[in-house]
């Protein structure tokens, strides 16, 4: 049975969560700074939402959790408000 989230053999896990607080593309470069130093993560896509909530969507060889990805977040000095 093929896994949908693989491809070539490679499992993909794939988390969309919601970031309160960036603003500029600054704010952007430090959440795709800190959330790349999770081992395994390949893409990060960032829809921008200044003032409000944005969209954070994160791709991963390996299986990522809502600790790593909040404490990530949280260095970069967002908040995660979806696990």
């Amino acid at each position: 049975m093929n896994n949908p989230n693989s491809r070539e053999g490679l499992t993909v896990d794939e988390l969309v969560i919601d970031v309160q607080g960036m603003t500029c593309s600054h704010c952007v470069s430090s959440v795709i700074e800190e959330v790349t130093k999770i081992d395994g993560v390949t893409s990060i896509e960032v829809d921008l939402q200044p003032g409000e909530t944005s969209r954070v969507q994160v791709r991963s060889s390996q299986a990522l959790t809502a600790s790593d990805l909040q404490s990530a977040i949280q260095r970069a000095g967002y908040v995660l408000t979806t696990p």
